[in-house]
Order: C-alpha cells, then sequence, then structure tokens
C-alpha cells in the first residue's frame, strides 16, 4: 500500500492562483453571501447597543459574541480555510483583552491535541506494516455474495477507527482497496457505485465509535469541561458510541445495498481472491505476520487496553498515545523514524482544533453562552411541560442539518456544543447527554461531496466519476431521517441504561 497522509486541506503543488483569490473577494457579493452579511453586521450591532446600554451584556461576552458571528459567517459562506477563520477569531479575541493570550496558547498544550498528534504518528507506523491491506484482504477474501462483501467491508471500516485518527485519516488508508475491488470488479459498474458510496458512508457514520474518530469528540469533551461538567475518555466514549456506531453502518449498509445494487446483483455468486487483491499491493497481504507487523498489532491492541483501562491505572490517555509514539518510532525496532511520522500529521486541523477550543472556551467563561441561552429559553419555554422532549429533538435535528452550511466537523461542534450546553439546564436536559446526542448526530454529513472529505475522496478518483451527486442526494433523503431517529432511539432509551441519563431531577 502507498504512504497515507492525513491532510486535512487538499494541497496544490502551485499554491492559490490570481483567480482563486478573486474567487474569494467576489464571494461576498453572492445574493445568500451578501444577505448573511447584512444580518451578521445587524446582529453584531445589536449585540453593541445591548452591550453598550447595560440590557444584561456584558461587553467581555458582547465581543464573544460578534467574533464568533463573524466566524460563522466566514466558514459558511467565503472560501477561506477554516484554520484561518478560527486563528484569526481567536487572536482577536486576545487582542480585545477577552481572551488571555495565556489560554489561546494553552490550547495548544491541551492534552487532546498531544493525544491527536500522538495517535496520528501511531497510524502512521502501522499504516506502514500493511497490516491494513491484510486485514482488508483477509476480509474481503470470505466474501461469497454481494451482502457479504458489503457487510465485511462495513466491519472491517468500523475497526479502522480504532487504528487510525480522523474520517480524512480512514478514507486516505482504505482508497487504495477500493481501487483495487473497482478494477477487480470492473465488469459490474453497479458494484462498484455501490461500494464507493458505501466506503465513505460507513466511514462517516463508524466515527462515532472511537473517541479519536473525529476532532469534533475532543471539543466536545473539552467544551464540557470548560463549563465544569465531566468530559469523556476513550472507555466512556466507548461505551456510549460503540452500540451507535455499529447500528448506524449496519443500517447505511443496507440501505445503501438496497438502493445502489438490484435483486439480480445482489443474488450473483461472488468471488474475489487473494491473488486479485494481491496484484495492484507492493505489501504481501497473505502469510504470516512479519515481525514489524508482529509488533504493530501487540503495541496498537496494547494502546487501546490502556486507553480503555484508564480508571484502573490512571494514565493519561495522552500519556498513553505518546507512549506508544516513542515505541513504534524507536530506533532499530519501530516500523517508522519519529521525524517521518510527524511529517505526516495534520498539523492544520491540530491548530484548529486548539483555535476552536479557545474559542468555544471563550463562549462558555465570559458568560456570552449563557447569556444566549437565557435569550434562548423563553420563546422556546411555549412548549409547556413537553420542552424538554422538544428540545432534544431540535438540537439532534439541527445537528444533522448543520453540514449543510458549516462543513468542518469540528467547527460544527465549536458553534453548537456551547449553546447546547449552556441552554440544556433551564430546559431540565442534562447537557452532558444532549452534548453527546449532538455531536453524534453531527456524524451524518453525506448530502453534498462538499459536506465530508470522504466524500469528496471517494467521489472522483483517477480522473473517473464513481458517483453522481443526484446519488448523494438520494442517498441522504433516506439516511437523514432515519441517522436522527436512530440517535433520538438512542438518547432516550438505550444511553441512559448506560449511565447516561437525558433529563434532569426535578
Amino acid at each position: 500500500m502507498s504512504q497515507v497522509y492525513y491532510s486535512s486541506v487538499p494541497q496544490t503543488p502551485e499554491g492559490p492562483s490570481e483567480q482563486d483569490g478573486t474567487r474569494r473577494v467576489l464571494g461576498i457579493f453572492r445574493p445568500s453571501a451578501a444577505i448573511a452579511l447584512l444580518v451578521a453586521i445587524a446582529l453584531m450591532v445589536a449585540l453593541a447597543v445591548n452591550s453598550v446600554n447595560g440590557w444584561g451584556l456584558d461587553g467581555h461576552a458582547a465581543v464573544t459574541l460578534c467574533v464568533f458571528v463573524a466566524a460563522i459567517w466566514f466558514w459558511i459562506f467565503s472560501a477561506v480555510e477554516d484554520t484561518y477563520v478560527a486563528l484569526g477569531a481567536a487572536v482577536v479575541l486576545v487582542i480585545s483583552g477577552t481572551l488571555p493570550t495565556e489560554s489561546l496558547f494553552a490550547a495548544l498544550g491541551e492534552d487532546s491535541i498531544w493525544l491527536l498528534m500522538a495517535a496520528f504518528v501511531i497510524a502512521s507506523a502501522v499504516a506502514s506494516t500493511g497490516l491494513a491491506a491484510r486485514g482488508a484482504a483477509f476480509i474481503l477474501s470470505g466474501a461469497r455474495s454481494v451482502r457479504q462483501l458489503a457487510y465485511l467491508s462495513c466491519l472491517g471500516l468500523v475497526v479502522t477507527a480504532f487504528a487510525i485518527p480522523a474520517t480524512s485519516g480512514r478514507a486516505a488508508l482504505v482508497l487504495p482497496i477500493f481501487l483495487t475491488l473497482r478494477k477487480v470488479f470492473k465488469d459490474r459498474p453497479s458494484l462498484v457505485k455501490m461500494l464507493a458510496v458505501l466506503f465513505p458512508t460507513v466511514i462517516l457514520l463508524s466515527a462515532v465509535g472511537s473517541f479519536l474518530g473525529a476532532g469534533a469528540h475532543l471539543i466536545t469533551s473539552q467544551i464540557l469541561q470548560s463549563a465544569g461538567y465531566p468530559g469523556f475518555d476513550f472507555a466512556s466514549w466507548l461505551l456510549l458510541g460503540l452500540p451507535l456506531s455499529l447500528a448506524s453502518s449496519f443500517m447505511a449498509t443496507e440501505l445503501v445495498l438496497r438502493l445502489f445494487s438490484s435483486s439480480s446483483d445482489r443474488a450473483e455468486p461472488l468471488a474475489v481472491k487473494l491473488s486479485q487483491l494481491q496484484a495492484d499491493n507492493t505489501q504481501r497481504i497473505s502469510g504470516p505476520l512479519d515481525l514489524n507487523e508482529q509488533r504493530s498489532l501487540l503495541l496498537l491492541a496494547a494502546v487501546v487496553a490502556l486507553w480503555c483501562t484508564e480508571p484502573i491505572h490512571g494514565l493519561d490517555p495522552a500519556l498513553v498515545a505518546l507512549m506508544g509514539a516513542l515505541v513504534v518510532s524507536l530506533p532499530a525496532y519501530g516500523s517508522v523514524t519519529l521525524a517521518a511520522a510527524l511529517k505526516k500529521v495534520p498539523w492544520s486541523m491540530l491548530i484548529f482544533m486548539a483555535a476552536t477550543l479557545a474559542l468555544g472556551s471563550s463562549l462558555v467563561t465570559t458568560g456570552a453562552a449563557g447569556w444566549l441561552a437565557a435569550s434562548l429559553v423563553g420563546p422556546v419555554a411555549v412548549f409547556g411541560a413537553a420542552k424538554p422532549y422538544v428540545f432534544v429533538v431540535v438540537v439532534v435535528l439541527a445537528s444533522t442539518a448543520a453540514h449543510l452550511v458549516i462543513q468542518s466537523r469540528s467547527a460544527r461542534s465549536a458553534v453548537l456544543i456551547p449553546m447546547v450546553v449552556a441552554t440544556a439546564a433551564p430546559m431540565g436536559v442534562d447537557p452532558v447527554a444532549v452534548a453527546f446526542a449532538s455531536t453524534a448526530a453531527a456524524g451524518f454529513c453525506h448530502t453534498l461531496t462538499s459536506s465530508a472529505k470522504p466524500v469528496a475522496i471517494f467521489a472522483e478518483t483517477d480522473g473517473r466519476l464513481n458517483y453522481e451527486p443526484a446519488d448523494l442526494l438520494r442517498l441522504s433523503a433516506w439516511l437523514a431521517p432515519l441517522s436522527a431517529v436512530l440517535v433520538l432511539l438512542f438518547s432516550f432509551f438505550l444511553w441512559p441504561l448506560l449511565g447516561l441519563p437525558l433529563f434532569t431531577s426535578p
């Protein structure tokens, strides 16, 4: 398998062109963007007037909300990179005196940032040994029908959530496997399309099973802690997220099968031979594991086991990840050098996470989120006794649809979670439970090729279109409501049984 780079933004060797720069400037003159800009300016003026007149909004809180509104506009309507917007917003907060300088730089030192960085180093080492290709070959070669192939692929993709951080990294890891299958089934185009849709669909939905499955998970945990609530660790997230990951992934697999393959396709026998999979693989995918593969597999199992047993040994997950990173890059023992692995870490994504953490924490600590929550609770109170249930439904539906306006999963959490956490308690809903439900619902982002990087990665490969935008719309018309309903069922019935009650005691 070729080297895997976990890039968080598309890379272009020639850099931004003059035309791209012109497009960025002219983008604000689109009718929708211009109207939204006027609305954003009006909101910021209203916030400033509220603060100056002492109508309940503190000055620092008003500045934070103004920066927050501006950041949302740039994330939705501009072509400026998400990381640039988040970092710019954090700098503005520091210059205005709203956010202490130490808080911004301390965000880069958060244990969640170190955890992800070290996890990417471990993932790089595991990918370099060819374990992923070997595991995929072992799973896929056992398929004897299209349905078996789809479900075995789904199972294999779910497992990758515990080996590779971030959905874009997982998509890059399994893309060569899909390309091999596309060549094997070149005479069955409907099967190829089905697999092209299935891979990113499962990658995105299964991410909720692992605490490291998406940066949004760590942001949610950090914002909860900033607000004075308990956050999540690897084991607690696994207990709550894995059942949903499996249920949503298998549900989506069946849906993709029925939408993109006919009954005759599913009835036709299937046989994927190891020799066919090996043809396009430079690494050995059969036979006994070599020494590097054995060491990587043992280390990965040990790291995951230590993460899951943190309450027993007390070692911080970030420290466990750092120890694992040191082992996999140990001279004369590891499968990769530390310098080479660090080059593949998506630093842009980590800096984006740190900046959004600072922005989210500022919303909480300045009281901006609390003021916003108090402003929202009044109108919602008209629902009377049913308001807690209605509030949860609204949060899940809004989180499910948020990818249509804010493409970055981490940015969605930075925007939604502070408001959700601040509003939950007055509504009689547990903030931790509804924050988890919101983050889980935000895992649906399949509507457009621009909605998520895995969807874009699989849409077109080697100059060939694997599926059309209409195929995504067809899928989303079914999958969006099903995913939202599934999250609501888990929120109301299963997660309370697992120790996460949705409603607070009166």
